[in-house]
């Protein structure tokens, strides 16, 4: 029997690069592994729509999918968009199944990374007189917001900087004028750089905006010396963790916290969100497209998205699944 086909899911950007690069990330691992049948596609924004690739792999003979979100947080994408996205597919293929993995962060192997893309921007200088002001992208989320304080703090610990801050570039404070800020009155005026790292895969609008922000906020502040580091992209131990979650979704090997999941338990200010039904985006390229968004999808195509970390989103069109106090998407806890 054929192993389950390693289905890569993410969300898409209005940056051709960013898409080219997924697409690329995807064919890498499918050229590592020419046994294991693997696609990629977009829920939103982007070539080639989820669609378009599980229906290649279904013309291939292909019946069960080990879904990997990669997305870097526990967003509105990996939580609700992708396994909506997901059981889609489901009705459109009968006879096929899908077991749904969890996002990719936090993860020594992504700390690996940023530690690399921050030696590069600091280029021989003293960590122990740089500071770090992590940028994720923000969400309405709290629970997606607080792990990227997580993987501020592990970044921080055993790697002797002087201190790693967050920022969020959308939906979410600190800004990144207001992160820098806060790295220069913590005393980084003077002492050594501040590497403006952006917690994003690939890529893309946001990651864009985040080095746009940093340089119009440097240009004001000449006594700080503000560096720009690259996003992660597709290095070794990417392609390394997207293997390992595939694995863990095929052992059901999970480890989901939900403690603390906005769908789930009501937490102050977002007592709505429990118990949300989750509808999947509307690809422009997904047979029957009709793009709408409900009330709850608060974030920014106007601006365009990068291929990061998820965002959040609320109520489309069509059919989802349910975010009831059990917590029911298509994977298990």
């Amino acid at each position: 029997m054929n192993p389950p086909a390693l289905l890569l899911v993410g969300h898409g950007t209005r940056d051709e690069a960013g898409a080219a690069a997924f697409r690329a990330f995807v064919e890498s691992l499918r050229a590592a592994d020419p046994a294991l049948p693997v696609g990629g596609g977009f829920i939103e924004l982007s070539a080639p729509p989820l669609a378009e690739s599980v229906a290649s792999l279904v013309a291939q003979g292909v019946t069960r999918f080990a879904a990997v979100p990669l997305v870097l947080v526990s967003a509105g994408h990996a939580k609700g968009d992708i396994p909506a996205a997901l059981a889609r597919e489901e009705r459109r293929h009968p006879g096929t199944s899908y077991a749904y993995g969890r996002p990719l962060g936090p993860h020594p192997h992504l700390l690996t990374v940023l530690e690399r893309r921050i030696d590069e921007a600091l280029a021989g200088t003293d960590r122990a007189d740089a500071t770090v002001l992590l940028v994720g992208r923000g969400s309405t989320d709290p629970d997606a917001n607080a792990e990227v304080f997580k993987v501020a703090r592990l970044l921080w610990e055993g790697r002797g900087y002087a201190g790693v801050e967050t920022a969020f570039v959308s939906l979410a404070e600190p800004s990144v004028p207001a992160g820098l800020e806060r790295c220069r009155r913590l005393g980084a005026e003077g002492r050594g750089p501040v590497v403006v790292l952006p917690y994003f895969l690939f890529p893309g609008v946001l990651p864009d905006r985040v080095r746009d922000q940093a340089r119009e906020w440097a240009d004001s502040h000449q006594g700080v010396d503000v560096r720009c580091a690259d996003v992660l992209g597709a290095e070794p131990e990417l392609a390394a963790l997207v293997r390992e979650r595939y694995r863990e979704t095929l052992t059901g090997d999970l480890r989901m916290n939900c403690d603390s999941c906005v769908y789930r338990v009501k937490l102050p200010g977002f007592e709505e969100r429990v118990g949300m039904p989750q509808q999947p985006h509307h690809h422009p390229d997904d047979p029957g497209h009709a793009h709408g968004h409900g009330p709850g999808h608060d974030h920014d195509h106007g601006a365009g998205h990068g291929s990061g970390s998820g965002t959040d989103t609320g109520t489309g069109t069509g059919t989802g699944t349910d975010h009831g106090t059990g917590h029911h998407h298509a994977h298990t806890h």
